[in-house]
Parts: structure tokens; C-alpha cells; sequence
């Protein structure tokens, strides 16, 4: 099984399976965090196109910008992204982060237990998933072993020795469309050039990512800070996110580019 984000890794990942260039999936999982950029939805109907193996959508309730709301409107529980805080007492902090985990890992798994057989308490005996990870050479620091005993997670990009740049070298050699970075359009972990891409490119993107900031700006139960989705604690849209070019400066030549904490 694979562990399908829609971004460039694991976008990558699925079309060298469907055309032989790795062993044939049975299917993949994507986990749908219901905050995924309009660009991220149109992508994996692409990839399901071009598949010949089930590409599944888990989600959890009704995702995780409900759950804010709700939050946010009624006191009940959220499963916090990291979003950047500043407490009464003035000083910064960073919320730790739980959606990811609530809203990416455990739907996948819960998959995972259907699709083989297990019901709700089985225990497994001789069932087992082998789950593809879509982590690139330039990410090995990201390698993490399975807590699943029936789950044991393959890192074939890093056996074949592929960083990001090559996935996409793959991609446009066989004229496939390039992915979007999957991520939900306001995750605090965006660098500003990911913010502007947004900005520029995604009109309702930016909008709902500004709306959300605003609505997190007081927190909810449990929390007393002043919530920001973006790292300098100001309300996003006031963010400057010119460019060293902008402003005039020389650059080294080089982006850097974002972790990709959630999915590839």
C-alpha cells in the first residue's frame, strides 16, 4: 500500500508503480484532512486517472477546519496545528502539533486494518501491510520505523537513491503535470515562499488561510494565547513576503525548500 499525500514524492512514487518502474501497489491511501488546497483535490483526481490500483480517501469526521470552527464557537476539543502563540505573559511559543497525527495517521491506519480484514479490537496474527512512504533522499532524516506491529513502512525513493529534484526531473521527462506541495493551505509550517505561492496562485487559498488565522486569534478551551498561522505573530495578510530580489538584495542562489512535515 502506499501513503499517497498528492505532492511530488509520493506523486511520483504512484505513477513509477502504475508504469513498472517499481513493483505494481495494490492501492494507495490518501488522507483527507478536509484543509487541502483546491489545486491538491484536482491532483489526486488526475493521479486516479492515470493508476490502474485504488487510490482510497479516508477522513476523519468532517476534517479538521470543522473542528476549529467548532472550537473555536462551542469550547470542545481541537486537534491543534502548530500554530505560533504568544502568551499573556508576552512571550512566544508554538503549539505542539497533534493534527497531523489525528488527521493523517490514524485514518490511513484505520484503512489499513479494513483492507485487511481486521475488525474493530482484532488483534493481527499473520495479516500485514507493507506501506510505501513517499520520503525522498534529501529528506532520510524524516525515516521513521513503524509502531504498528502489522504495518512495516518501505522507503523505496531512498532505496533508489531519488531526492525531490529527481522526482521531478521523472515527472516532466514522461510530461506528467507537476504536483502542488500537499499541505493544508494555512499549516504554520509554510516558509513565506510558499506563502506566496499561494497568494499569487490560489485566490481562495489565501483567503480561506486568512480567515482561519483570524479565527484562531483567541484561541480555544485550553489554550489562553493569541494564536497566528504565520511565524512572525501578525495577522497573515500584514506578513511581508517580497522576496530578497525584491528588496534589492542578492541571494546565494538557491530556495529553501519546505520540510513537508505532512505528507509528500
Amino acid at each position: 500500500m502506499l501513503s499517497l499525500g498528492a505532492g511530488v514524492q509520493s506523486s511520483a512514487l504512484a505513477l513509477m508503480s502504475a508504469e513498472g518502474e517499481l513493483p505494481m501497489v495494490d492501492c494507495a491511501i490518501f488522507a483527507d484532512t478536509g484543509a487541502e488546497s483546491q489545486e491538491t483535490y484536482d491532483y489526486l483526481e488526475y493521479l486516479r486517472e492515470r493508476v490502474p490500483y485504488p487510490v482510497y480517501l479516508v477522513k476523519e469526521k468532517e476534517g479538521l477546519t470543522k473542528m476549529i470552527e467548532e472550537g473555536v464557537r462551542n469550547g470542545t476539543r481541537v486537534a491543534q496545528p502548530p500554530m505560533f502563540a504568544i502568551t499573556p505573559e508576552g512571550d512566544n511559543g508554538q503549539l505542539l502539533r497533534v493534527c497531523t497525527e489525528e488527521f493523517k495517521i490514524k485514518p490511513v491506519r484505520r484503512k489499513v486494518r479494513e483492507l485487511l480484514g481486521l475488525k474493530k479490537g482484532q488483534r493481527a496474527k499473520d495479516e500485514h501491510c507493507d506501506m510505501w512512504i513517499g520520503i525522498s533522499l534529501d529528506e532520510v532524516q524524516r525515516m521513521r520505523l513503524s509502531l504498528i506491529r502489522y504495518i512495516k513502512h518501505h522507503f523505496p525513493l531512498i532505496d533508489k537513491g531519488i531526492r525531490r529534484g529527481g522526482c521531478l526531473e521523472w515527472l516532466k521527462a514522461r510530461g506528467y503535470k507537476l504536483p502542488p506541495r500537499s499541505a493544508c493551505v494555512y499549516c504554520p509550517y509554510h516558509r513565506n515562499h510558499e506563502w506566496r505561492r499561494i497568494r499569487d496562485n490560489d485566490k481562495e487559498g489565501w483567503k480561506e488561510a486568512i480567515r482561519v488565522d483570524h479565527m484562531v486569534r483567541d484561541g480555544w478551551k485550553g489554550i489562553n494565547s493569541t494564536l497566528y498561522v504565520h511565524d512572525e505573530r501578525i495577522p497573515l495578510e500584514e506578513v511581508d513576503l517580497s522576496t530578497d530580489e525584491d528588496r534589492g538584495q542578492m541571494t546565494m542562489g538557491f530556495v529553501q525548500e519546505c520540510s513537508g512535515m505532512c505528507g509528500n
